[in-house]
């Protein structure tokens, strides 16, 4: 029977503050191998299917809330948990259930429509409230542990340990501390015995580990509560007492990526995208789920420079789009378990049908939010779109801008702040938003700001918005004047996403490609007088960059003049509502251009 939304569930005995230990499973369809001939026995085997997911991002179904319509791309990919429960079942029945764990690497409960709704329009935190769609879903899958993801904490801790009550599999941090004590503010690590006839049973560990990043993205709900150290040096301290606890096999659920690299620049001595160097740093782990970059890696291979053992790493596709494997094969002798070989490899939603249980499961939470995305909340006179928003000053994005300078001014009448002039940054999130021309819908406003941002008021000076700028303007590739203009290759210099690149609202300025990376800026003017670089500006911008989001510079130690915790996408849904009309002649206007030694680049 589908659960009940309305009906929280029973806090399952591995939600607990401290250490899970699961019951032994039955493994039938594995049975440690026994000598039938003469001679020497042969040594007894197991094989382990390890399955996994990562940065599902309230996923359900396959479902675009945005274009209210069945989700598809270019590359043919599927979405969903329904999808990965059908492929789920399948690995099941083929390995025995009794032989797989199911393991998520993080940010589940953020990133749709349907997730948002349970957050702040039918809070899961309300008192008789309901149930998480994404815990509904996990846990009918039958989901063993997931490790925490830095979106997890976009809506608050409260949010974050409603959902945790609701899950029936423990969400892990090892590297999530309390403050006050530095103890694990969350589970660490979750075991399972396997159990195996004619042998002790396989004991698996899974350490869970998530993003340092979370102190800055989210540093107004963890800043004085949650610290979050570096993922090398809490496995180097779990791995081995994990292994004096008799795990035979060690996987780590890493919300980390494995490029080495980080967005925030300096501002944190801990690697964003560690998960390869803690395979190479820490010895004694076997494989890792790897997360949070949203790239597909079958199958990765990293030497462990004490041990000289290979770890294997693989991160299957966001949103649900792939499924991640790691067949273990594990030999008993001279008295233990072995791991002898582990190959990784990934599965893909778009090969199978979805699972009629989740569907059914989730069918009336996913028609409320389909018909609360289609309410109309106003008429535009013209369609919008982000379609070249990247490199044309577009209309849809000085909308956003608009938006925030009306909300940044007035929550600041009346303080000694009100008389300086307001600027504000927006980005191009999307490359396929528009807001057509007639009936606006909350799903075309929503496509338009896809995150959970929320609103602050720094305080700038002329300079310290010349250095933002110049940071900004790196995002374009060099390209000499009179050298053929390819739009697909003219941005993202250095691998730069786009909404690490930011309009900036107020002033007037010209962005010169073909100059070097920091003296591309020129002209720059406020109301049509060069800039002072010592006069004092209003910056609205959103938490993201705010806390210091892909390392612009000047903006996260800003003075900070005001903040909210309403979402950006709210705040245009309530000033289209207010305003009942949508025309570009209200807040649009060319306040840059690309050039080229001077000259428009279009």
């Amino acid at each position: 029977m589908p659960l009940n939304r309305r009906k929280f569930l029973k806090k399952s005995a591995v939600t607990g503050a401290g250490v899970a230990l699961a019951g032994a499973a039955a493994a039938p369809g594995a049975e440690a191998a026994v000598a039938t001939g003469r001679g020497k026995p042969k040594p007894k085997r197991y094989s382990l299917t390890v399955m996994g997911t990562t940065d599902l991002h309230g996923h359900v179904f396959n479902w675009d809330y945005f274009k209210d319509a069945e989700y598809k791309d270019a590359a043919g990919n599927a979405q969903g948990l329904s999808r990965i429960s059908t492929l789920v079942n399948a690995v099941r029945k083929e390995k025995g259930r009794g032989n797989t764990l199911l393991l998520d690497a993080g940010d589940t409960i953020q990133g749709t429509p349907l997730t948002y709704y349970y957050a702040k329009v039918d809070p899961i935190t309300a008192k008789g409230g309901p149930v998480h769609p994404m815990a509904q879903a996990m846990n009918a899958i039958g989901y063993d542990a997931v490790a925490l993801g830095n979106h997890e904490f976009n809506y608050g801790i409260e949010t974050l340990r409603k959902f945790e009550q609701q899950c029936r599999f423990p969400l892990l941090g090892a590297n999530a501390l309390d403050a006050k004590t530095l103890k694990p503010a969350f589970p660490p690590y979750f075991m399972k015995k396997f159990h195996v006839k004619g042998a002790p049973p396989v004991k698996v560990a899974v350490l869970g580990l998530t993003n340092p990043g979370i102190a800055i993205w989210d540093k107004a709900y963890v800043q004085g509560k949650l610290v979050f150290p570096g993922l090398e040096e809490q496995a180097a301290k779990w791995v081995p007492k994990l292994r004096s606890m008799g795990a035979d096999v060690v996987v780590v659920s890493a919300h980390s990526g494995s490029s080495g690299t980080s967005s925030y620049g300096d501002q944190l001595p801990y690697v964003e995208n560690s998960a390869a160097l803690v395979a190479q740093q820490v010895p004694g782990i076997d494989a890792i789920l790897v997360g949070h970059a949203h790239v597909e890696i079958p199958e990765l291979k990293v030497t462990n420079t004490k041990s000289g053992r290979t770890v294997v790493l693989s991160e299957p596709l966001a949103y649900a789009e792939r499924l991640s494997l790691f067949d273990f094969e594990l030999v008993f002798d001279k008295g233990r378990w072995t791991v002898e070989s582990v190959a990784a490899s990934v599965r893909n939603s778009n090969s199978v049908a979805d699972d009629p249980r989740i569907t059914k499961l989730l069918k009336d939470e996913h028609d409320v939010v389909v018909a609360y995305v289609n309410q109309v909340v106003g008429t535009a006179t013209e369609t919008l779109t982000t379609v070249d928003a990247r490199y044309k000053d577009a209309p849809i994005i000085d909308l956003i801008n608009k938006v925030q300078e009306d909300v940044v001014k007035a929550a600041l009448a009346g303080t000694e702040y009100a008389s300086l002039p307001v600027l504000s940054q927006a980005s191009p999130f999307s490359r396929t938003s528009e807001i057509p021309a007639g009936d606006v819908t909350i799903r075309d406003l929503s496509s338009l700001y896809v995150y959970d941002n929320t609103l602050v008021a720094k305080l700038l000076t002329g300079a310290q918005v010349r250095a933002y700028l110049e940071y900004s303007a790196e995002y374009f590739v060099r390209t000499a004047a009179g050298a053929a203009v390819d739009v697909e290759k003219l941005t993202n210099a250095g691998n730069r996403p786009d909404y690490n690149y930011d309009y900036v609202s107020g002033l007037t300025y010209d962005i010169d490609i073909a100059q070097a990376a920091g003296s591309r800026i020129k002209n720059l003017s406020y109301n049509g007088a060069a800039l002072d670089d010592a006069r004092q500006f209003v910056f609205a911008v959103n938490n993201y960059r705010a806390n210091g989001g892909g390392a612009f510079p000047h903006v996260a130690s800003a003075k900070e003049l005001w903040a909210e915790s309403t979402e950006i996408r709210t705040r245009i849904a309530e000033w289209v509502t207010a305003k009942g009309s949508l025309d570009p002649k209200e807040f649009a206007s060319v306040d840059w251009k690309l050039t080229r030694e001077g000259t428009p680049v279009f």
